[in-house]
């Protein structure tokens, strides 16, 4: 009976196309609203590393002035300075770590056809590749002794790679950042990270931005005084020269621990307690403030990459969403009805009421199909338009298969919710009196 009721109901679509065209319409446009800001937020809030999220951390240690500091204030800074991020490296704690900040330079491509162009990337050690599970598609990222030697090595993103060595594989090759050559050791695959949590800060498009096109050494870049690119924080006067600079409190420098479990973060918290505890000792850290530990979605957090105002949309478009259900109710209503008669010949021929709310509650799946397709579509067109209004959403404002699969629930459950009523009301048909009136 269900494929003889669903085919009822796909000849019942053309019994009032107009009314069934504004139903669908309606259904549709509700259902791309409310799935396109879904998306989103969905895309924004998602794990940007799975299985290996509770074993990230980032330190937060506040080495700010001890004037005008009251207990329980919040750190003055999210970043790091160089003098701990270098005993952090250091250091034997987690099983791997990095220093990140961000750099930029202007590279000189060998083909004639290219002029000099900016190329934006970070500084970091050798552990980076492996603590975020960044892809290589040829070569692989510098030793741990070309850390401590800051050899002039990078890695160029794939589509540096392909920009200025088409498809060759580079690797072995020179390039010249700046006036320096560089080895190019290797060239990584496509890594698109959503939300970029390992380098919010100091982004102007924040966690939503596209991949860095090169990666140094941390040592090498600092040997070479690269400027940084990235925000900056300095509480106190500092000394003239970039080795001043480095000797300061000031805090430019992100910082990631990783660990063997998630188990081991009291551990690593231990040791971050008693490293704050030997440099009070030097006279440091005066602030005596709690040393905190963020995992990657707690940094996410504290960070507030999913703002209220992404949440405040997505509850809006949902409002919408209601709205138009409401009038999907209002026009299935008049279309069951003119019905009447027709409910009222079959119970008279034996039908029963459970018999006609499957049928009538079937038409309106099928009509929660159609809405479906066509709020899908709608749901690209959105997307594909918010991508046009903002480079930062660019990576965020794309579906895959399970928000597709959602929109076609959410069209049949939101269509099967609003023809309840009506088939309730449809059911309540009087054979005796529908037989008489006809």
């Amino acid at each position: 009976m269900f494929q003889y009721y669903f085919m009822l109901g796909v000849r019942s679509l053309r019994r009032n196309p107009a009314l069934t065209a504004l139903m669908v319409l309606t259904l549709a446009i509700g259902v791309a609203a409310s799935i396109s800001t879904l998306t989103i937020l969905h895309v924004m809030s998602g794990d940007p590393i799975p299985g290996k999220s509770n074993r990230l951390f980032v330190p937060q240690i506040d080495n700010g002035p001890l004037e005008g500091y009251k207990p329980g204030d919040e750190p003055n800074d999210n970043q790091m300075s160089y003098p701990d991020a270098m005993n952090l490296l250091a250091s034997k704690a987690g099983e791997r770590r990095t220093a990140i900040y961000g750099i930029g330079q202007s590279i000189e491509p060998e083909r004639k056809d290219l002029g000099a162009f900016m190329a934006q990337g970070l500084a970091v050690t050798s552990d980076f590749f492996n603590m975020f599970d960044v892809p290589f598609l040829h070569g692989q990222g510098w030793s741990p002794a070309d850390d401590k030697s800051g050899a002039d090595v990078v890695v160029l993103s794939r589509k540096l790679a392909a920009k200025l060595y088409g498809d060759e594989n580079p690797v072995g090759k020179r390039v010249t950042l700046g006036t320096l050559q560089y080895q190019i050791v290797g060239v990584l695959d496509t890594w698109t990270v959503v939300p970029r949590f390992h380098r919010i800060i100091g982004n102007d498009d924040g966690a939503f931005v596209d991949e860095d096109e090169i990666y140094l050494p941390f040592a090498s870049a600092i040997r070479h005084e690269f400027p940084r690119m990235g925000s900056t924080s300095c509480t106190s006067d500092v000394t003239p020269g970039f080795q001043g600079f480095l000797n300061s409190e000031c805090t430019w420098i992100q910082f990631w621990f990783e660990t063997r479990s998630a188990a081991d973060r009291a551990e690593l918290q231990s040791f971050l307690d008693s490293y704050a505890i030997e440099q009070r000792k030097l006279g440091r850290l005066k602030r005596a403030a709690p040393n905190v530990l963020y995992d990657v979605r707690e940094w996410l957090d504290r960070l507030k990459v999913v703002g209220n105002d992404s949440k405040l949309s997505a509850w809006l478009a949902f409002g919408f969403l209601v709205l138009c259900l409401v009038n999907t109710i209002g026009l299935l209503l008049a279309k069951f009805s003119v019905r009447a008669p027709e409910v009222g010949v079959r119970r008279a021929l034996g039908a029963s009421r459970r018999e006609i709310f499957t049928q009538f509650l079937i038409e309106t799946t099928v009509v929660g199909l159609i809405g479906g397709l066509l709020g899908l579509l709608l749901a690209f067109g959105a997307l594909a338009l918010i991508a046009m209004q903002s480079k930062a959403l660019t990576v965020v404002a794309h579906m895959d298969w399970v928000m597709m699969l959602t929109t076609f629930a959410m069209a049949v459950a939101s269509a099967v919710l609003a023809g309840l009523l009506p088939t309730w009301r449809a059911c309540q048909v009087t054979p005796a009196l529908q037989l008489k009136s006809q």
